[in-house]
């Protein structure tokens, strides 16, 4: 597994906006699918609605999503902590 961040433009409710979302993924063409299968299932858009504009290999380190930082942490916690600044409240 790798994390991907997949970034794009969909619908989401009556205005087209950019999203940003990091993955897990075999694969770019996985982490493309699963990026199709989250933005339409929560948003109701169609795969043809969905522009994915770039696919990109990171760093788990360097994300800030909840599922990589699950996925990746004995990988996080060998390599000497989170990259990612921390957002303070």
């Amino acid at each position: 597994m790798q994390a991907y961040r997949v970034s794009g433009t969909a619908p989401f409710g009556r205005q087209r906006q950019q999203f940003s979302l990091d993955l897990a993924a075999d694969s770019e063409e996985d982490a493309t699918h699963r990026c199709y299968s989250i933005i339409g299932s929560r948003h109701k858009a169609g795969r043809r609605a969905i522009t994915i504009d770039s696919v990109q290999e990171i760093d788990p380190r360097t994300s800030t999503e909840a599922r990589i930082l699950d996925a990746f942490r004995e990988q996080i916690a060998a390599a000497g902590g989170v990259l990612a600044p921390t957002a303070e409240e």
